[in-house]
């Protein structure tokens, strides 16, 4: 059995989830919350976590020392891009974002660091 930071990164480089990714650069993890909730909590009999709720996931990312991140979007001065930006903020708002200085794509065995606290 895989320790939560390996099934974590097995996760992100598997093709089939859509519902997690890495991004900036393979240095966070972004998680489309109500996508993960159907397409990883909720799989009947296939559990990749000991977990059903995206609450005790979350739990698990911070014992392990993930840190959740703001995304900033920098905004508009003019009415319709700021409209047309405030849409695609709330689309954004379903997608967590976590950071671990020792979980990043480039260096996969800085992993081995991800300990629980």
């Amino acid at each position: 059995s895989l320790r939560f930071p390996q099934k974590l990164w097995e996760m992100l480089e598997s093709s089939k989830f859509q519902s997690i990714w890495w991004t900036e650069g393979g240095k966070c993890v972004a998680i489309n919350k109500d996508l993960f909730e159907v397409e990883v909590l909720g799989r009947e009999g296939q559990q990749v976590f000991h977990t059903q709720k995206i609450k005790s996931f979350m739990r698990q990312l911070n014992a392990y020392g993930f840190t959740k991140m703001q995304r900033n979007f920098q905004r508009s001065a003019s009415l319709p891009e700021f409209l047309a930006e405030e849409a695609a903020a709330s689309a954004h708002s379903q997608i967590l974002y976590y950071y671990n200085p020792s979980f990043n794509r480039a260096h996969p065995w800085l992993s081995e660091m991800c300990k629980r606290r």
